[in-house]
C-alpha cells in the first residue's frame, strides 16, 4: 500500500514529498497511521549531515498515531491503539542500559541502517531515526511505540516523543533543578519552551529566556519565563544582573551553538551547573582555560534525549497534562502539511517560531 511522505534522497538535498510502499509488519513490527509529527531540529541536523544516517531516508522521529496492524508476537499494542513513537528504544543488555543509562543505549539507533520501505520506482528507503515520522503511515520494530497516555490527545501527544521528554528531562534528570533556584534557558524552540515549563514545574524562583529572537518573548513568558533577555555579547552580564549578580544556579542550552555553550557557562554563578542539549557540529569549539574552571567549580554536563526513560518519564509527564501544569499545545506555532516542512526547516534556520507540527 502506497502512502505519502518526505523522503530526504541524499544529505544536502530538498525533501521529496512523494508516494512510498510500506510492507506489512512482520514479527515482532507495528504499522501506524500517523496523526501528527513534530518537526525537529535534528531531523534538520540530519538533513544537512550534522547527524549522519543512511539514505535516502524518510525523516521525522517525533510522533503519534493509531496502530493499524501488528506483527507476530507484538502483544503490547493493538490495532486501534493511540501510540508515541519512540526513536531511541533501549535494547536492555548494553553497557549503558545495564547502568541505567538508557538514554545511552549503544543499540538505540541500530534500526536506521535498516530497509523499511520503497519508493513507488523500487528505490530502497531507511527509516531515519528509526521510526520514519513524516509519512501518513509508517512500519516500526513494537519496541518503538508505547501506549499514549489516558487524558492526553493524541495530536498533542507526538510532541512527547522527542520536544519535552528532552526539555522536561534537561531540567529534572540531568540539572536535576530544585525549589527556589534560578535558571536560564537558551533557545526558545520546542525543547526551549518545554525546559521553561519543566524549570517552573520544578519551582525555580527565576526563569529566564534566552534568545536572538525578541518575536519569542510572549512565547517565553507563556511557557513560565519570568525574565527574557534578547541573545548578545552582552547576555551573561545581563543575566548576572537579574541574579544580583551572581549568575544562575542552572543555564539549559538548546541551540548547539559554541558561542551559547559558552556564553551559558558563563551566566552560572560560582559552582553552577550548564546542561548542554543542543546538538552542534564538529566544527563548533568550545575553549576554557584550566584556572577558570578550578576557579568557578561549575560543572558542564551533555544531556542526551533529556536523561529520559520514556516508559518511565510518559506516565509522569501526562500527570502534568491532566493536571494542567504542562501545556502541550503552547509549544506548538504552525499547523503544517507534509508539503511545508520544508519552509519548517527554513523558519528554523533563521531562530523562528516554536514546533511546527505535521498533522496528518
Amino acid at each position: 500500500m502506497a502512502v505519502r511522505a518526505a523522503v530526504l534522497p541524499a544529505v544536502g538535498s530538498p525533501l521529496e514529498i512523494t508516494g512510498i510502499d510500506l510492507p506489512d509488519p512482520g514479527p515482532g513490527q507495528v504499522r501506524v497511521r500517523l496523526a501528527a509529527a513534530g518537526v525537529c531540529h535534528s531531523d534538520l541536523s540530519l538533513s544537512d549531515g550534522t547527524m549522519r544516517v543512511p539514505v535516502p531516508a524518510v525523516l521525522g522521529h517525533e510522533g503519534a498515531g493509531t496502530v493499524v496492524a501488528v506483527g507476530e508476537g507484538v502483544t503490547h499494542v493493538a490495532p486501534g491503539d493511540g501510540v508515541v513513537l519512540n526513536w531511541a528504544p533501549s535494547c536492555g543488555a548494553c553497557h549503558a542500559c545495564s547502568l541505567g543509562e538508557v538514554w545511552l543505549c549503544a543499540n538505540a539507533l541500530k534500526g536506521a541502517a535498516d530497509v523499511y520501505a520503497r519508493t513507488t520506482e523500487g528505490t530502497d528507503l531507511h527509516p531515519g531515526l528509526n521510526v520514519a515520522a513524516f509519512a501518513e503511515e509508517t512500519v516500526v520494530s513494537g519496541a518503538c511505540v508505547l501506549p499514549v497516555p489516558e487524558g492526553v490527545p493524541l495530536t498533542d501527544a507526538a510532541l512527547l516523543g522527542c520536544a519535552v521528554l528532552t526539555g522536561y528531562g534537561a531540567v529534572h534528570h540531568s540539572a536535576q533543578v530544585r525549589p527556589g533556584e534560578t535558571v536560564a534557558v537558551f533557545g526558545v524552540g520546542g525543547v526551549g519552551l518545554s525546559a521553561l515549563q519543566a524549570a517552573r514545574i520544578a519551582g525555580a524562583s527565576k526563569i529566564v529566556a534566552v534568545d536572538v529572537s525578541a518575536e519569542k518573548e510572549e512565547l517565553a513568558r507563556a511557557a513560565g519565563a519570568t525574565d527574557y533577555v534578547i541573545a548578545s555579547e552582552n547576555t551573561a552580564r545581563e543575566i548576572r544582573a537579574l541574579t544580583g549578580k551572581q549568575g544562575v544556579d542552572v543555564a539549559v542550552e538548546c541551540a548547539g551553538r559554541a558561542v551559547t555553550i559558552r556564553t551559558a557557562w558563563d551566566s552560572t554563578r560560582r559552582g553552577g551547573r550548564t546542561t548542554v542539549v543542543g546538538i552542534g557540529g564538529k566544527d563548533q569549539q568550545v575553549t576554557f582555560n584550566a584556572l577558570e574552571i578550578f576557579h568557578w567549580g561549575r560543572t558542564l554536563a551533555g544531556c542526551v534525549y533529556g536523561n529520559s526513560n520514556p516508559a518511565e518519564d510518559l506516565p509522569v509527564l501526562a500527570e502534568h497534562v491532566r493536571a494542567g501544569r504542562l501545556d502541550l499545545s503552547a509549544l506548538v506555532t504552525e499547523r503544517i502539511s507534509l508539503e511545508g516542512i520544508p519552509a519548517a526547516f527554513e523558519n528554523m534556520l533563521a531562530g523562528k517560531g516554536g514546533r511546527a507540527l505535521v498533522v496528518f
